[in-house]
Formats: C-alpha cells, sequence, structure tokens
C-alpha cells in the first residue's frame, strides 16, 4: 500500500538518522582545527616542563622529570605570585560586582541624560588594557604630572606616588576601572527584566528602597552575578599587561602575579622549562576554578 506522502505527489522525507550527520563533513575541519590549536601547544607545554631548557646555555640539555615542579614549589616568588594573583582577582571581583550592581540599578532610573551616561559608563571596557595602564601611569597616577598628584597639592597635601607606595592597590584600581562596565552591562540587563509589578506591590506595602532592593533587587540579580564572577575570574587570572606597562611585578615581587611570573622565566631569566612548569600549574588552576564555578552557575539555573 502506497504511504499517505506517495500518493499525494511529495516524497517521503529522509530517514532521520541519515540527517543528523549530514553536517558532520563541514564541521569537522573547524573542529580538528580548533582542537589541534589547543592541544598541540599544551602538549608542548608538558614536554618542555619536563626538560632543561635554557635559552642562554645550550649546554643544558636533557630530561629534567620533575625537577622544574619541585624548584617551582619550593621558590618563594611563586607563592608570593600565587597570594599576589589571589589578592588581585579577589579584589576585583569584589569591586566589579558591588560597583556594577549599584550602577545598573542607578542607570535603570530614569533621568536627563540617561543614554550619554550609561555610554560613558560602559567606554572604558573598549579601551586597550595597555593604553588604559599608560593612562593611568602617566595621566592620573603620576605624583608630578598626574591629575590626583595635582589635586594633592592644590589642597595642601603632599603628593603620592602610588605605584611605589601602593602598588597593588594601584593595579587593582586599574583593573577595577576596566571591569566595572562588563559587570554593568550585565546586571543592568538583569535590572532590567525584573518585574515591576513586584516592586510596586512592595511599595505599596510599605518596603522602603533598601528593603527593596535588599530583598527583591539582589535576589533577582544573583543569576547575573554568578555569571559575572565566572567570566571575569577566567579573565582575571591572565592579567598581565597593565601589570607590565605600569610597575613590572615590583618593587620587589609585590604586583607579581603567576601569569608575570611566567613571562619572567621564561623571557627574562630564559628558563624555558621553568617557565613551562608554571604555565601548566596555572593550566590547572584555572580549569579547577572554572570547574567549580561552572558547577556553582549549572546549580543556580536548575533552581
Amino acid at each position: 500500500m502506497a504511504s499517505v506522502t506517495t500518493v499525494l505527489g511529495v516524497p517521503p522525507a529522509p530517514a532521520t538518522r541519515g540527517r543528523r550527520f549530514n553536517g558532520l563533513p563541514f564541521v569537522a575541519p573547524s573542529v580538528t582545527i580548533l582542537l589541534l590549536w589547543m592541544i598541540v601547544p599544551l602538549a608542548m607545554t608538558l614536554w618542555f616542563s619536563a626538560q632543561r631548557y635554557n635559552l642562554l646555555d645550550p649546554s643544558v640539555a636533557g630530561l629534567a622529570g620533575l625537577d622544574n615542579y619541585r624548584f617551582l614549589v619550593t621558590d618563594p616568588d611563586f607563592w608570593a605570585s600565587l597570594v599576589n594573583t589571589l589578592v588581585l582577582v579577589g579584589s576585583v571581583l569584589v569591586i566589579t560586582v558591588v560597583a556594577g550592581t549599584l550602577l545598573a540599578v542607578l542607570f535603570d532610573q530614569p533621568f536627563p541624560g540617561r543614554d550619554v551616561a550609561r555610554l560613558l559608563a560602559i567606554s572604558p571596557f573598549f579601551v586597550m588594557p595597555t593604553v588604559a595602564a599608560l593612562v593611568w601611569k602617566n595621566l592620573l597616577m603620576h605624583p608630578i604630572y598626574g591629575v590626583f598628584g595635582a589635586v594633592a597639592r592644590a589642597v595642601g597635601l603632599p603628593a603620592v606616588d602610588w605605584f611605589a607606595q601602593f602598588p597593588m592597590v594601584s593595579v587593582i584600581a586599574i583593573v577595577s576601572w576596566e571591569w566595572i562596565p562588563f559587570a554593568l552591562l550585565i546586571l543592568l540587563t538583569a535590572v532590567q527584566s525584573l518585574d515591576r509589578e513586584q516592586l510596586e506591590a512592595a511599595r505599596m506595602d510599605g518596603a522602603g528602597l533598601i528593603s527593596q532592593f535588599v530583598f527583591i533587587v539582589l535576589p533577582h540579580l544573583s543569576r547575573a552575578i554568578s555569571v559575572v564572577v565566572m567570566i571575569e575570574t577566567i579573565f582575571l587570572l591572565t592579567i598581565f599587561a597593565e601589570i607590565f606597562v605600569t610597575t613590572s611585578g615590583g618593587p620587589g615581587n609585590a604586583t607579581t602575579n603567576l601569569a608575570f611570573l611566567i613571562y619572567a622565566r621564561a623571557l627574562l631569566q630564559f628558563d624555558v622549562g621553568g617557565a613551562s612548569a608554571g604555565g601548566v600549574v596555572a593550566v590547572v588552576l584555572a580549569n579547577v576554578v572554572a570547574f567549580f564555578l561552572v558547577r556553582s552557575i549549572a546549580r543556580r539555573l536548575e533552581v
């Protein structure tokens, strides 16, 4: 008996099983290139981390085994850079989430020039890290020519050499200035999706602005805040340009994070093996942090 589609003159549709793999030949080249792009550098880093490889002394060669890792974990600079990394990431996360939340609530309110204010608040995110670091170093924080120094002298206070006296605070300020717009974008979108009837009902019940913010706005923003924390953490673990341009990891190792330590080992001390061991540790650390952050966000999205 002929099928209905044959009777109507319409050819039968191909089987679902056959359609499922039709796009595989087109996707395979890009997936293969992407895998090679990730796997080959990682494999080379693992290989060099087990080698004695110094760019200035070709005679230093051969299998090192775990010596590079052993030297790394017994080096005080490594632990100092790890602490600096955690301080930098944690401080920037707190500043950007708090400032981004407050600015998102502020820019959600109607006021004259709101669109222009939003544009100005978001613009720092599009400034290159190197340019942002140079602007802060030479135009704002310079003790002689900077704006902060001029303001301090105008009120009778001595100018502060920020990068010498407060190096980590200076780097945190620059990085926070760059990432507050990102938090603002995500959180402002979340605030705009808030049900206005909820706020109106709370206002009619006598809830003040602070109560509305604590019990309605913040719970609504919890998922968006989790996304901001996850994305920022992944990028903040690799902060380099701001440190390189402003402090070069100093004074001493006061602002040396893990990324700058790897750079210093590879291109200042020419120890490729030790730098590769640091790179492997950084990859493991980033993946561990990403694993827990993704699981935490997944649990929030299931609620």
